[in-house]
């Protein structure tokens, strides 16, 4: 077996869009960490609250959810912590969005996710880009679907890497690349390995914990890294400091700018903090 590093962080996001938690230990089912994105904000067009769409669901940030003994509670932005299923949640979640929205745990077969479309070259394949209209917030967006049956957006679970946030810094040291930006489910410490080792993964098995991965495709990014995420500040630069070092071919879809990669799972189990991450 061959050590790719360790364990440095564990996230979940039991909310999509919304903050999550740090956990210590976690889960992970055939269908990625428990309690992940097991519920999003959707509203009466059937269209997924994800702040892919900062204009139309960026307060989203400004909210955190938390999973304990099975129930979601969602803190908003001034203090007040509700659970999902209280109606006074997604009376408050629509005072803040300003119509009406509701906290769900499946999407309906017509609902859409929606992206907005940067100005930057790799942040949306090209062959997206002629079909991007403008939507009533005065938004340039493109409109799609999550994962059947979920609120991902592709895989079930996303890992970073230490070294590319490294890289990516010496490149931007004026920009913040606190990996929680970049909203993954596993940090993996790789101490002085190169950037973007995670590019070679594709289609490894991965042995974390008890849990065993397959790598699936890079992760393409969008503009969420560059928003303010809890007291870290907005900054566009960000993006385009990937979209500038590292654009890579994903697919059929050209070459876009990425940072870590996608993963399915194939065996459950537990992860933790301090885990090696090994294949071979």
């Amino acid at each position: 077996m061959i050590s790719m590093g360790t364990v440095a962080a564990v996230r979940r996001y039991p909310v999509k869009s919304m903050l999550g938690e740090a956990l210590v230990s976690v889960m992970v089912t055939r269908a990625g960490l428990s309690g992940d994105r097991s519920h999003a904000v959707l509203d009466e067009t059937g269209a997924i609250g994800s702040v892919k769409h900062p204009r139309k669901w960026g307060p989203l940030l400004g909210c955190r959810s938390r999973l304990a003994e099975g129930t979601v509670a969602v803190e908003l932005p001034d203090g007040v912590i509700r659970t999902v299923g209280d109606p006074d949640l997604d009376a408050r979640l629509s005072k803040l969005l300003g119509r009406h929205v509701f906290v769900s745990a499946s999407a309906p077969s017509h609902s859409t996710l929606e992206r907005a479309v940067p100005e930057y070259e790799g942040g949306v394949p090209d062959s997206l880009r002629p079909m991007a209209f403008v939507d009533d917030t005065g938004e340039r967006i493109t409109a799609g679907k999550v994962a059947s049956g979920t609120f991902f957006d592709y895989g079930r679970v996303h890992l970073v890497t230490t070294s590319s946030l490294t890289r990516l810094r010496s490149i931007y040291p004026g920009g913040d690349f606190d990996p929680r930006r970049f909203r993954p489910n596993l940090v993996i410490d790789t101490g002085e390995g190169p950037p973007f080792v995670e590019d070679g993964w594709q289609d490894w098995q991965l042995r974390v914990g008890e849990a065993l991965f397959r790598v699936v495709v890079p992760t393409p990014r969008c503009v969420v890294p560059a928003l303010g995420h809890d007291e870290l500040g907005a900054d566009p630069g960000i993006m385009r400091a990937i979209a500038r070092e590292h654009r890579i071919h994903v697919f059929d879809l050209g070459r876009l700018a990425c940072l870590g990669v996608y993963l399915d799972v194939l065996e459950p189990g537990e992860v933790r903090l301090g885990d090696s991450i090994t294949t071979g």
